[in-house]
C-alpha cells in the first residue's frame, strides 16, 4: 500500500506545470532567454511597488471607460476559486469566468515580473484551470476518492529557491506529504524555470527520496502583494495567494 502511495504521489504531487508530461513532477512554467535572477529582482525591489501605485493611480472612478481594477478583479477571482478545491468543483461556465478575470487582470501587471521582489513568500495554490495539473493522477475523479489534499504550498525564497510542498491524507486517517526543492531561474522577464532535486515522500513512518531531476516553467502573468497568477507552457491557468494574506 506503502509503495503504491508512494509511486502516486510523488509522481502528482508536484505537476504543478503547464500540461507537460504527468509523469514528471513539476510546479512552475516558461520560456527563452537564461539570465540570472539573483542579479536581477534586488535593483527593482521598490520600482516594482512604484508601478503598481501608479497602476492603481491609473483607473480612475471618473472615466465611465473603466468598470474594474485590480483590486477588484483579483478579489473577485479569490472569491470564485476560494472553497472550490483548486478549481474542481468549479463549473464550465465559473471556470470562463475566472479565465476572463485572469485575462484583465494581466492588463495590469508590471512589465517585469520576475524582477519583483513581490514574488518572494509563502504561497497556497488555490486553483489551477486543469484540475488534475497541480497533483496529477490522485488528483482526478478516483484519485481523490483515496487521498484528500490537505495543503498545496509553493515557497518561493530570495535569491532562487523554490520549495513545494502538497500534505495529504490517505483514506482520511493515514497523513503525508511530497515537498520538492528546487533552484529557479529567470528565462526572460515574464518566465521562470525551476530544476528541481529528487522529491522527497513521507506517508506515515515512511521516509524516502526517489526518482530524478524534474525541470518545469511558467510564465508570471500578474503579481501583488496578495495575488500571483501564473500560465503554463500549454496554457494551464494558476492562482496562488500568499499566505495569511485575505480578500
Amino acid at each position: 500500500m506503502a509503495a503504491a502511495v508512494a509511486s502516486s504521489l510523488a509522481l502528482s504531487a508536484f505537476t504543478l506545470r503547464g500540461g507537460a508530461d504527468p509523469s514528471k513532477p513539476k510546479f512552475l512554467n516558461l520560456c527563452s532567454k537564461p539570465t540570472n535572477l539573483a542579479l536581477t529582482i534586488s535593483p527593482q525591489s521598490h520600482s516594482c511597488q512604484r508601478n503598481s501605485l501608479r497602476i492603481l493611480a491609473s483607473v480612475s472612478v471618473s472615466d465611465p471607460g473603466v468598470r474594474t481594477g485590480p483590486e477588484e478583479l483579483s478579489a473577485s477571482i479569490l472569491s470564485k476559486v476560494t472553497n472550490s478545491d483548486r478549481g474542481v468543483l468549479l463549473k464550465e461556465e465559473q471556470q470562463k469566468e475566472v479565465a476572463k478575470e485572469a485575462e484583465e487582470l494581466q492588463n495590469y501587471c508590471v512589465s517585469e515580473p520576475v524582477k519583483c521582489p513581490l514574488i518572494f513568500g509563502d504561497w497556497d495554490v488555490v486553483y489551477c484551470s486543469v484540475p488534475t495539473s497541480p497533483g496529477g493522477g490522485y488528483r482526478s475523479t478516483l484519485g481523490r476518492l483515496f487521498f484528500k489534499t490537505k495543503e498545496m504550498i509553493q515557497v518561493v525564497e530570495a535569491p532562487d529557491i523554490v520549495k513545494n510542498k502538497v500534505s495529504f491524507s490517505v483514506f482520511g486517517f493515514l497523513d503525508g506529504e511530497v515537498s520538492l526543492t528546487g533552484k529557479l531561474k529567470a528565462l526572460d522577464d515574464k518566465w521562470i524555470q525551476v530544476i528541481f532535486e529528487p522529491p522527497e515522500l513521507k506517508v506515515g513512518a515512511l521516509d524516502f527520496r526517489y526518482g530524478g531531476e524534474s525541470e518545469v516553467k511558467l510564465q508570471i502573468t500578474y503579481i501583488d502583494d496578495k495575488v500571483r497568477l501564473g500560465k503554463g507552457s500549454r496554457g494551464s491557468l494558476f492562482v496562488f495567494q500568499r499566505r495569511g494574506s485575505s480578500t
